[in-house]
């Protein structure tokens, strides 16, 4: 009986610490959701100055005394030239041209676009014209007009007459290619999946299950073509042609813009809907090169200013605490997913 009493006791602490953490961070949350969320800031790092950073830490580890002195006095000279060049060119334009780097990971509603658009107005704003600027790009694809903004924003720089380079390390499908074939010089590094020129749309139907548990589903539409598929109600082979019809209308626009970029390119050849490691999308035209986006930036140090541009939003409490229960299940969904032999 001292042994259930005591087990009990235990429990009752157990469950009331449980109910206090809950409601602690309930409070937390629930003050936080009702704070406004703070506007974004434009963050410029120089990818120049970490990577002279690198190599003079580099060089003090792996050098001995006398080189270190031999290199302190190199380093000497060198910051005194800069000097001296710097006052007699200032007010004049810098010797060096930039490269400004972003990175785009996109996802299936690709509202990154938001933050993309902030970036590249703000290199517009200070490039100049022999300047160049280097896109990163990461994403599987998503929706037709998200994608279709970020390819427009891209096309800006081109427009302004500087240099678009776009690099993919991972993955450039669908929409994601449709933003990458805007490049004035598209690479990828030997394994990335490019491609996946098509259209995909689909929706699951609940009609039957409807009708078997005897519940009606009324839709009234204006227009012929208002609703052409529909989740809860009986669909029909007009729908589905009309469905179909708009899908194909939408890949032969997906085509056309391809084809207006990268002009040499067989588009009917790679239109098929698949995607090619990079290697053989070098082949078939998708890319220019292969290679990664380090070795692409580390080609132009120290000749070039190089410089990080992103745009960041700070997150209140809520939405931290939010991010870190979906980066939780995220990690759990990858690695239960893990197993499967292809998917995006």
């Amino acid at each position: 009986m001292e042994f259930l009493y005591e087990y009990g006791l235990f429990v009752a602490k157990a469950v009331t610490l449980v109910i206090a953490f809950v409601v602690v961070v309930s409070t937390i949350v629930g003050v936080a959701s009702k704070q406004k969320q703070g506007k974004g800031q434009l963050e410029i790092v120089s990818i120049s100055e970490q990577l002279k950073d690198i190599t003079n830490y580099a060089k003090e580890v792996l050098l001995d005394k006398n080189a270190l002195k031999k290199l302190a006095k190199e380093q000497k000279k060198e910051a005194k030239a800069k000097s001296k060049a710097k006052d007699k060119s200032q007010g004049e334009q810098s010797e060096k041209s930039r490269l400004y780097v972003i990175d785009f990971k996109g996802s299936m509603d690709a509202n990154e676009v938001e933050h993309l658009r902030e970036e590249i107005t703000a290199i517009l704003c200070v490039a100049n014209k022999e300047d160049e600027v280097l896109v990163r790009l990461e994403s599987g694809g998503g929706v037709v007009h998200g994608y279709g903004l970020a390819a427009s924003q891209l096309q800006r720089i081109k427009e302004k007459g500087l240099k678009l380079t776009i690099s993919v390390d991972k993955v450039a499908a669908s929409g994601g290619y449709m933003m990458a074939c805007v490049a004035d010089k598209l690479l990828a590094s030997q394994f990335a999946y490019i491609g996946s020129i098509g259209v995909l749309a689909q929706l699951p139907n609940f009609n039957k299950l409807l009708k078997k548990n005897d519940i009606e589903f009324e839709q009234h539409t204006a227009g012929e073509f208002k609703r052409t598929l529909t989740v809860f109600g009986e669909n029909n082979d007009e729908g589905r042609a009309k469905f179909k019809e708009e899908i194909e209308e939408i890949h032969v626009l997906f085509k056309d813009f391809v084809q207006s970029q990268r002009p040499d390119m067989d588009i009917d050849k790679v239109a098929t809907g698949e995607y090619w490691p990079g290697v053989k999308a070098k082949a078939l035209g998708l890319i220019d090169d292969i290679t990664t986006s380090d070795d692409y930036i580390l080609s132009h140090y120290p000749a070039r200013e190089i410089f990080s541009v992103k745009y960041a939003v700070k997150k209140n409490v809520a939405e931290k605490l939010g991010m870190s229960a979906a980066n939780v299940v995220e990690r759990v969904f990858m690695k239960s997913m893990s197993k499967a032999r292809h998917w995006f």
